[in-house]
């Protein structure tokens, strides 16, 4: 599925989206309002660089931050129930991650944390390791695999509307 075709599903199924976006900048809400007419589904775009950004958009809990890090699936799942909390939408999709240059021992270059969060459903997390692939690479890895994502939640949505 493309990115028109995942616009014309989140229309046929009724569904509005939003972003809430850290290392990618805001490069997935991008890809989508790319296309003419995305405005049907793609409600807004959170791009909440700083962990102040976090909490103040997204209402991230301090506690977690400090207590994993913004590069975590906590994270990520706080990043996508608050988008879903502070935006008339049915769809989220999270991103945050070290696209470097640099990284550490614990937390390398290329790791991305994603969530997906849908009214009515449970929120999914997953940890991608893209590796040292280079900034402009590891960010481009990372929206692509947003927007997968972003596929799978309208599928799991379909689902759960019977259709």
């Amino acid at each position: 599925m493309n990115v028109t075709e995942l616009l014309d599903e989140a229309k046929r199924l009724g569904v509005m989206i939003a972003t809430a976006e850290s290392c990618t900048g805001g490069m997935v809400a991008a890809a989508l309002t790319d296309i003419p007419g995305s405005s049907a589904v793609v409600e807004r775009s959170f791009v909440t660089y700083t962990n102040r950004a976090k909490q103040e958009m997204l209402g991230v809990n301090a506690a977690t931050l400090d207590a994993v890090g913004a590069v975590s699936e906590e994270v990520a799942l706080e990043m996508a129930e608050g988008a879903l909390a502070h935006a008339p939408v049915q769809l989220t999709v999270s991103i945050t991650g070290i696209a470097g240059p640099g990284g550490s021992e614990f937390k390398p270059e290329g790791r991305v944390c994603f969530g997906l969060a849908s009214s009515g459903l449970s929120t999914t997390t997953e940890t991608i390791e893209f590796g040292a692939l280079g900034r402009d690479q590891v960010r481009l890895a990372a929206r692509d695999h947003a927007l997968k994502l972003l596929q799978t939640g309208l599928s799991r949505i379909a689902e759960n509307q019977g259709g």
